[in-house]
């Protein structure tokens, strides 16, 4: 798998109807119908892609439309996004406030996010855990507890020369950065509302 087979398999996923379920559902299948390696690298490009998304800014403006993020909330953001395909998360990458015309985002704008449903929320945590599904499917390991694959997974990444530890942006997020649309679409709120 190189990087354009896995932002193909992406771009489907994003295109797939149904919910988040039965894309994903979707995609497990994809993977078992390939080699295991091909889990364990879809793996390692989706890793990547979310380190790339892991800037103050992209922090910021996900802050802004959840209302908070921490840390893990801020991941699955970054999962959710790389699942938008491509041509979003580019888009995104490049400047955080094209949030705000991302489907996803406006359908949530001017609600408060106690009515917002689980699949709505702009998080996909389980987006994660679909490739060690397939691997642990196709390889047998289902009770290995992930070992195999995610020593697979640090073995590809560092034959891709990927960082172990990528490189912590969250830490202090800069006030003041630029998302004026989001900042229109998700205004702050007091403490009461």
């Amino acid at each position: 798998m190189n990087d354009d087979a896995f932002w193909a398999l992406i771009d489907e996923l994003s295109r797939r109807p149904g919910d988040r379920d039965e894309r994903l559902e979707w995609l497990r299948e994809e993977l078992i119908r390939r080699p295991a390696v091909e889990s364990v690298a879809f793996q390692v490009f989706l890793e990547e892609a979310c380190e790339a998304a892991d800037t103050r800014a992209l922090w910021t403006a996900a802050d802004r439309v959840e209302g908070g993020c921490s840390d893990d909330g801020f991941h699955y953001f970054t999962l959710w996004l790389v699942g938008q395909g491509r041509e979003v998360y580019e888009s995104v990458l490049a400047d955080p406030d094209t949030l705000a015309g991302v489907p996803g985002v406006l359908a949530l704008a001017g609600r408060h996010r106690d009515a917002w449903h689980d699949d709505e929320w702009p998080e996909w945590e389980e987006l994660d855990y679909v490739a060690q599904d397939a691997f642990d499917e196709l390889t047998g390991q289902e009770d290995d507890e992930g070992d195999e694959f995610l020593d697979a997974v640090e073995e590809l990444a560092e034959e891709r020369g990927e960082r172990e530890e990528g490189e912590v942006l969250r830490g202090s997020r800069p006030e003041g950065l630029a998302i004026p649309r989001l900042t229109a679409l998700f205004p702050l709120r007091s403490s009461g509302s």
